[in-house]
């Protein structure tokens, strides 16, 4: 048999309740009566999530009440009528609340039952009060506005400033909404936990991207501010995303203040880090729109960086990249490398080194539209390229070209071998790094690269490496060389330098045994035997005991350079060298 409910207090009169003294209660007596509630409210431990839904439902309304407070509100009729009723709300809620804390209900379906219906008759209060601000019945300018909490403020006191600043974002005036938002950007730039408040305020971020709607540049511009730190927090992201922040963004892209756009374009950037989010951009039209601002000649360099930067994000995908290219990405973007802005130039490589990589199809049209020869333009030393700009051009050279023997050839006719051997010589410290590390990779793909470069005068270069600090520059260089006189005019010329032999056998008493340079080393030294001044020059040097006492150590390439000298023809010349 089903049990009684406790009785329930009177909802004729609410106002006859013990907690409300006067006949006409104040707006100041329910937003006390409301703020005793929410601290009675953390006391419950059972019904936890409807609790939570409660309380928030409780400090939405408070906020909206305590923003109405000393408006000369009170003799309004509406706004009296709403105040008894909310009284009577709180005072079943009180006594809903009391009873979980003294766990005396009934049973456990019934006051979920009751604590539902509770929860809806504050979200209709809430409702209602928003509409009384829309129909102007307030008067708005005189609305107490609340400080922010100082530094190290507990949390409840930071929902308490935030639920009063999204009141007034839902039903202030203009000046209000505007100065409300200014309010919320300046407190999450100050603070990065406001941040967290505000995700766990939910109608917040959706008041933020509604915003972006607004035909009000100020308004949409604050939004946009405050949204732009959110989505720097990535665990934040998917709620901005759950409520449609990207359509909204792009819809600022497309017809936005120029401000606006540019810090949509940021927010973007940040969402498209995630490629989960590349196929939302592209079904709400976000790469014309990007695309647009791009080849527009009148885009400013803040706005075209951060749009490169998206469009990079999204060009990993195969069906939006192909959609790109259909768009004339491939000329916008050649047009781009030649901007004398780094980063718009330095973007503009990248995505065409990204829509390239790994496409025959994109190279041959990249190489038809003249791409590549506009990267090595870059690298031209004429140029006044910065050095972030020549290291980006020369990795998109080689991510692009240098699995082509076609591609390398094409290089060499545009005078790319100049450019790479000028910065080998002139450029800075990092510079001549990434100038070294492309050379040691154009020495592997094709036998035509290595004469040309012999032929330039790179030996000598990678000679003066071996002498460097870094024992990672030192390797690159013995690498490249060791490639480089596997062909015999590049070997004789080699050769030819007493200076070059004894700097390889002086190297290897110095590295380590079993490192990949040492290895290099004897490669150099090896082919160096397949002529006879070679030979000769190595058995002349005086360092023959050193690989002797290294082959006898079981150092395999020691041994095999052993065997390469040890020819009938040189076999006496080596015992008499041996045996002195």
């Amino acid at each position: 048999m089903r049990k009684e409910r406790n009785p329930r207090p009177a909802e004729t009169d609410p106002t006859n309740s013990p907690d409300v003294a006067l006949d006409k209660p104040s707006l100041r007596q329910v937003i006390l009566l409301i703020s005793s509630l929410i601290s009675l409210s953390h006391s419950v431990k059972v019904f936890a999530s409807k609790w939570k839904l409660i309380r928030d439902k409780l400090e939405e309304l408070n906020s909206g009440l305590i923003a109405a407070d000393n408006c000369d509100s009170d003799e309004t009729p509406a706004i009296s009528d709403l105040i008894r009723k909310i009284i009577g709300t709180v005072t079943e809620c009180d006594d809903l609340a009391r009873r979980c804390v003294d766990l005396s209900f009934s049973g456990k379906l019934l006051m979920q039952s009751d604590l539902d219906v509770i929860c809806a008759k504050f979200d209709r209060h809430a409702k209602k009060l928003s509409e009384i601000y829309t129909a102007g019945i307030l008067s708005q300018g005189f609305a107490i506005v609340v400080s922010r909490p100082g530094l190290g403020a507990c949390k409840d006191d930071m929902r308490f400033y935030v639920r009063d600043i999204v009141t007034r974002m839902k039903v202030g005036c203009s000046d209000l909404k505007r100065q409300a938002l200014v309010n919320l950007l300046a407190a999450v730039t100050e603070d990065e936990k406001y941040v967290k408040v505000i995700i766990e305020i939910g109608e917040t971020v959706n008041l933020l991207v509604n915003f972006l709607g607004s035909p009000e540049t100020e308004l949409q511009e604050a939004a946009l501010q405050v949204l732009h730190i959110i989505s720097g927090f990535d665990s934040y992201k998917a709620v901005l995303v759950g409520n449609g922040v990207i359509a909204a963004l792009i819809r600022v892209m497309e017809c936005g203040s120029a401000v606006g756009k540019k810090i949509a374009a940021r927010c973007l950037l940040k969402f498209t880090e995630n490629s989960e989010n590349a196929w939302s951009v592209s079904a709400h039209g976000g790469v014309t729109a990007l695309l647009k601002i791009c080849s527009n000649s009148d885009s400013k360099t803040e706005l075209i960086s951060p749009a490169c930067g998206v469009l990079n994000n999204l060009v990993g995908v195969e069906e939006i990249k192909r959609f790109m290219i259909e768009e004339g990405a491939i000329s916008t973007f050649i047009r781009l490398s030649r901007s004398r802005e780094e980063s718009v130039q330095i973007n503009s490589i990248v995505f065409l080194q990204n829509i390239a990589y790994g496409d025959e199809s994109v190279n041959k049209l990249l190489v038809k539209e003249g791409g590549i020869r506009g990267l090595v333009r870059v690298l031209d030393p004429k140029s006044c390229s910065s050095s972030k700009t020549l290291e980006a051009a020369m990795q998109a050279i080689e991510n692009i070209c240098f699995s082509s023997v076609n591609y390398v050839n094409i290089l060499i006719n545009y005078g790319f071998m100049e450019n790479l051997l000028h910065f080998l010589r002139n450029g800075d410290v990092s510079l001549q790094g990434i100038a070294l590390k492309v050379a040691v990779k154009l020495c592997d793909t094709s036998e035509e690269a290595k004469k040309a470069m012999g032929d330039g005068g790179f030996m000598p270069e990678f000679v003066k490496f071996l002498g460097a600090k870094s024992f990672e520059v030192r390797e690159m260089a013995t690498e490249a060389l060791s490639a480089m006189v596997m062909i015999p005019k590049n070997r004789k010329r080699f050769a030819q330098d007493n200076r070059n032999v004894e700097t390889l056998l002086q190297m290897l008493d110095t590295e380590e045994v079993n490192s990949g340079n040492k290895r290099f080393l004897f490669s150099i030294l090896n082919s160096l035997t397949g002529s006879s001044s070679g030979r000769r020059k190595i058995v002349n040097s005086g360092y023959m005991k050193n690989i002797e006492k290294l082959a006898e150590s079981e150092v395999y390439d020691a041994k095999k350079l052993i065997r390469k000298l040890s020819t009938n023809k040189f076999r006496s010349l080596l015992n008499g060298i041996w045996h002195t």
